[in-house]
């Protein structure tokens, strides 16, 4: 006997999934905050509950424990796309530095993740979404490399550890001395200081590295997700639209 799933117990189901991915959501966007504020060791279960405004068993039902939270929105970092893939490797592996400083001052869940992963933790937390760091940031130089950006001497994974140990010692520096307020600066200062001695001179002159950067590439990945679920027109149908005026 074949049983067939009624259309409304269907959409039950469907309901029911989209319910507990926005509460899952809305359990690791109160971890975070938390877990930013208070660091691992100080935050309980009842300030996430609080922030959260769901019940204990609505947590647990979703994590086990305070340190799955804890991977929980150190593994939320790489959820998303970054920045938007570029012609220049080089070039997205800065649009990749400067949105993360960007983010860090406007999202709890990166700013989290970095305290989770450098400040004084427990083992089971420390380290956290360093390595993914670090494989990202090698495998963007290893393409570069494979393009002709790099200079020949350059190592991508030496490379890539250098460059992500120097930005995590600048975020940790402003956080410590501005509480995150020059951070895009800081960063930017960081690469232009960097890039000379792994860059080709021609791409080096090529290479946007200002302040503003991490802004501006987050207004185009908003701009694009916009267009994607059509609530504004995309470059394309903007062309469209001003040749049928």
């Amino acid at each position: 006997m074949i049983h067939r799933q009624t259309p409304w117990r269907s959409e039950t189901l469907v309901v029911r999934q989209e319910r507990a991915v926005r509460t899952r959501r809305a359990i690791l966007e109160a971890a975070a905050v938390v877990f930013d504020e208070r660091g691992y060791e100080a935050a309980t279960i009842a300030e996430i509950l609080a922030h959260a405004g769901v019940t204990k068993g609505a947590l647990y039902f979703h994590f086990s424990s305070k340190q799955e939270l804890a991977q929980g929105v150190l593994d939320a970092q790489f959820g998303k796309c970054l920045v938007p893939s570029r012609e220049s490797k080089l070039q997205e592996l800065v649009d990749v530095a400067m949105v993360s400083a960007y983010r860090m001052k406007h999202e709890p869940m990166l700013s989290a993740g970095a305290r989770l992963s450098l400040g004084p933790e427990p083992l089971e937390t420390r380290g956290g979404a360093v390595p993914g760091w670090i494989e990202l940031m090698r495998r963007l130089l290893s393409a570069a490399k494979d393009q002709g950006e790099l200079l020949p001497h350059v190592d991508p994974a030496e490379t890539a550890w250098i460059l992500s140990a120097c930005w995590s010692g600048v975020q940790l520096y402003s956080q410590t001395l501005s509480d995150r307020g020059d951070i895009e600066g800081r960063v930017a200062t960081l690469y232009q200081h960097a890039l000379p001695g792994i860059a080709t001179p021609a791409m080096l002159s090529r290479l946007d590295m200002a302040e503003d950067r991490g802004r501006r590439v987050m207004a185009e990945v908003v701009a694009g997700r916009a267009a994607t679920a059509g609530l504004v027109p995309g470059p394309r149908a903007r062309s469209e639209q001003r040749d049928r005026a």
